[in-house]
């Protein structure tokens, strides 16, 4: 490994969209139409991150049915388990995530399908567990209620227990293959589950058997008190959303305590926000990139979406030059959806710090959530080793503005930066996705609380 002994390596995944990040980036390609489902477009996402040396590409989904964000923008059409498939024939090293759901559909499917993706990717697999759902899942799925917030993480514990516990089933000595006993697999030495759960039943073994990896990686995303206890027992890595340090490192602190808590090491939980560069050559060039993007945006549904964010009328923020009502949000707070608080704090505290007024807070990213640098590419590269030495993070989800052109940017011109000061590779140090994030290959007898039985 090239990193420095005495600094941690940072890690980088990168967030597959159709055409980026930026809302407009869409409005930048000559071919629009065919954005959702061009194949060729994102197997030149996946081959620039692998380029980069980045750990892993992700695939975020919805449970299912269409998000209004496909009206004003291209949406995630390609079933992520299909995509993921069709881009490990076409890459060699970069970890693929997959994101399913954990409330829809039965664990067996998902542990077949994870499972298959680590087979045919020789150890590159992982599984980014979520435990959203909206209207349109609500309506897919046909179910007329959805559940409330202990029900869903209920139903996402038996959910993981389930899939990991069929992962397990089919040990590396259960294959046998002995051509003079005539045994290829023995039934004596499979870990058969028989699960009786709330929400979930399952018995007996997988047909996959034990992976590359032992397990593939799990990741999990949230910021809440339950989704910290979800992910600090049951993920690998943790895709998170905090836009100012001081947040990230409460965040940081408290999921590794809690890892610690369920007897785990704390170094085998890692925490990555997102982040979402926006890069020139010099500062100035990078403000202009990203006035040139914004410019590309309906200013007016922005300030509808960040009045609905703030609580506030929307003849509030007419002014775009003008503070921000902070008085008036705060007085108002009680009216934010509980679900919609944690973003819309967030958003506040780096406002704040930043001393912004109403225009500089509509074009932070409102949709996106995750903080935005615009700089040049050695300032992004020092504001990432400062978070990641200050305990804010271990490592960065970045999300593009353009793709596949902002990634080159990143593997041309941060990635260098990065390994001048010894912060990272010059090459992957493994073949599975567990050896590049430095985590040690999953062992199901070893004291885990997710080992065999959990």
């Amino acid at each position: 490994m090239t990193a420095s002994s005495k600094a941690p390596p940072i890690r980088l995944g990168v967030n597959v969209l159709a055409s980026g990040r930026h809302d407009a980036a869409w409005k930048t390609f000559s071919d629009k139409r065919s954005l959702p489902t061009d194949i060729d477009h994102f197997v030149a996402i996946a081959q620039a991150a692998e380029r980069g040396l980045f750990d892993a590409i992700f695939l975020a989904d919805g449970p299912g049915g269409l998000v209004s964000e496909a009206y004003t923008r291209p949406w995630r059409a390609l079933d992520p388990i299909v995509l993921v498939a069709h881009l490990a024939a076409h890459t060699r090293h970069v970890g693929l995530v997959c994101t399913t759901t954990s409330l829809f559909g039965h664990p067996h499917t998902i542990a077949r399908q994870i499972a298959s993706i680590d087979h045919l990717s020789h150890g590159r697999a992982a599984w980014n567990v979520i435990t959203s759902q909206n209207p349109p899942a609500l309506a897919a799925y046909g179910v007329d209620q959805g559940w409330d917030q202990a029900q869903r993480y209920q139903r996402a514990e038996e959910f993981v227990q389930i899939v990991t516990q069929f992962w397990d089933s089919v040990p590396d000595e259960a294959v046998v293959a002995d051509p003079h006993s005539g045994v290829y697999l023995d039934p004596s030495r499979l870990r058969q589950l028989d699960f009786q759960g709330t929400h979930f039943t399952a018995r007996g073994a997988l047909s996959v058997p034990r992976t590359p990896q032992g397990r593939p990686v799990i990741f999990q995303a949230g910021q809440s008190t339950d989704s910290k206890a979800f992910g600090a027992r049951y993920a690998d890595a943790l895709f998170t959303g905090q836009r100012v340090i001081e947040a990230a490192r409460a965040f940081y602190g408290d999921v590794k305590a809690l890892a610690q808590g369920y007897g785990r090491n704390p170094d085998h939980l890692l925490v990555m926000p997102g982040l979402f560069p926006i890069l020139g050559s010099t500062d100035e060039e990078a403000h202009r990139h990203k006035r040139r993007l914004d410019d590309l945006l309906d200013a007016q549904a922005l300030r509808t979406l960040l009045a609905h964010h703030l609580a506030v009328d929307v003849d509030a923020l007419a002014d775009l030059d003008a503070p921000i009502p902070y008085a008036q949000t705060q007085a108002n707070e009680h009216l934010v959806p509980v679900a919609s608080r944690w973003h819309r704090n967030e958003m506040l505290k780096e406002a704040r710090r930043n001393d912004w007024n109403i225009r500089d807070l509509l074009f932070s990213n409102i949709t996106g959530g995750h903080r935005v640098y615009t700089g040049t590419p050695e300032g992004f590269a020092g504001d990432m080793i400062h978070w990641v030495d200050s305990k804010g993070a271990d490592g960065f989800n970045l999300n593009i503005d353009v793709q596949p052109t902002g990634l080159d940017l990143i593997a041309d011109e941060v990635i260098p930066v990065l390994q001048k000061h010894g912060r990272y590779r010059h090459a992957y140090e493994g073949r599975t996705l567990r050896d590049n994030l430095g985590l040690p290959r999953f062992v199901a007898d070893a004291a885990h609380p997710l080992a065999s039985a959990a």
